[in-house]
C-alpha cells in the first residue's frame, strides 16, 4: 500500500496545481444529471493507477473517469496542460497514450481485489476551493477492506492524509510524513456530539436529516458542512461522531461506489459503524452503484437510535 499512499499525495499535488494555474471545468453527463469535471480528475486517476499498474497488475478497478471520456471533453490546450503537470509531479516525460491507457487500467476486469477510485470527490467544492479529497478504497471480493483518503482542505488547509492499515486508520501530514492511529470519539453525551454533512443540496435532504435529528434528540449538536468524503474522515478520527446522508422526496439518485468506499472503510477501521438506513451493511457488490437508498456513518454510540429517527422520517 505504501505506493499508492505516495500516488494519493502526488494526485493532491496535482490538484493543488490545477488549482493554482488552470481552474476551469468541462461538463460531463451523469445519469439524468450533468457534473463538472476537470483536467486534475483525469490527471489524478492516471497517477492513482500508474502506480497501480506497477504494484499491482492483476488487479481490477473501477474509477470515475475513461480514456474515452479525456478524449471527447478535454480541449487539445487542456491535455497539454495536464500532460505537463503530471510530467512536473512524477518528475518523467508522460504522453497522451500513456495517460489514456493509465486511465483505462484495470476496468472490465473480474479479479477478487477491486480498486474503487475517485480522482476528486466533491469537485464542486474543489472548483470553490473548499474541501475535496482523492480517495482510494479497496475491495475483496465484493466487500471493503482498505480505504486511502487525501484530504488538501483538512484542518484550514494543512492536509491530512488519511489510510488504513492492518484493521486500524491513521492519519499523516498529506506533504510527507508517518501516519498516527486515530479513532472514533468516545463521546457518548449527545450534548456533546458533532454532526457533519454535505455542503451540496442535491443528493441529500436537509431538512430530512434535520428531523431525522430532531427524532433522535439531537437537535441541538453541533453541525459542520463540508464538500466530499472528508465527512468520513472526520467521524474516523473523532473530529464529528455523526454523518448521515437521507435522500430527497422522490429522488432516484444512485449512489456511485467510489463516492463511499474509501470512506467507509475509513471508519469501520477506526472503530466506527456505517449502515444503510436501515441499519443493515452497504452493499458494494453490485457493480458500480449502490442498491442503498442512503446511509449513517457513526462513533457507534447511539448508531441505533439515529436508525430508528431515519425510519421515522422516512415513513412520513
Amino acid at each position: 500500500m505504501q505506493a499508492i499512499l505516495a500516488a494519493a499525495r502526488d494526485a493532491a499535488q496535482l490538484c493543488r496545481l490545477v488549482q493554482e494555474r488552470y481552474l476551469v471545468a468541462s461538463a460531463k453527463s451523469s445519469g439524468a444529471q450533468t457534473e463538472p469535471v476537470t483536467i486534475a480528475d483525469y490527471g489524478s486517476q492516471a497517477i492513482i493507477c500508474r502506480a497501480l499498474q506497477a504494484h499491482y497488475p492483476d488487479d481490477a478497478v473501477v474509477a470515475e473517469e475513461s480514456g474515452d471520456q479525456f478524449l471527447q471533453l478535454v480541449s487539445d490546450e487542456q491535455r497539454g496542460q495536464v500532460l505537463s503537470l503530471l510530467a512536473q509531479v512524477l518528475r518523467a516525460p508522460v504522453s497522451e497514450a500513456q495517460l489514456i491507457a493509465w486511465l483505462d487500467f484495470g476496468v472490465n476486469r473480474s479479479a477478487a481485489r477491486t480498486w474503487v477510485i475517485d480522482p476528486i470527490d466533491g469537485t464542486k467544492g474543489f472548483l470553490a476551493r473548499r474541501h475535496y479529497v482523492v480517495a482510494v478504497g479497496l475491495l475483496r471480493d465484493g466487500q471493503v477492506s482498505e480505504g486511502i483518503v487525501a484530504a488538501p482542505g483538512y484542518c484550514n488547509g494543512a492536509g491530512a492524509l488519511f489510510y488504513t492499515r492492518d484493521g486500524a486508520t491513521y492519519r499523516a501530514p498529506l506533504a510527507a510524513g508517518a501516519g498516527e492511529r486515530v479513532s472514533v470519539s468516545q463521546r457518548h453525551s449527545i450534548d456533546e456530539y458533532i454532526a457533519v454533512q454535505s455542503y451540496e443540496r442535491y443528493h441529500a435532504s436537509k431538512s430530512r436529516m434535520g428531523r431525522a435529528r430532531d427524532y433522535a434528540g439531537m437537535g441541538a449538536v453541533r453541525l459542520l458542512e463540508l464538500d466530499s468524503m472528508e465527512k468520513y474522515a472526520l467521524v474516523a478520527c473523532g473530529d464529528a461522531d455523526l454523518y448521515m446522508r437521507l435522500p430527497r422526496e422522490g429522488s432516484t439518485y444512485e449512489h456511485k461506489i467510489w463516492d463511499h468506499a474509501a470512506g467507509v472503510a475509513l471508519v469501520q477501521n477506526a472503530g466506527g459503524t456505517v449502515t444503510d438506513l436501515d441499519g443493515g451493511p452497504l452493499d458494494f457488490s453490485q457493480g458500480e452503484t449502490l442498491p442503498n437508498a442512503g446511509l449513517i456513518a457513526s462513533n457507534g454510540a447511539h448508531h441505533g437510535r439515529v436508525v430508528e429517527a431515519v425510519q421515522r422520517v422516512l415513513a412520513e
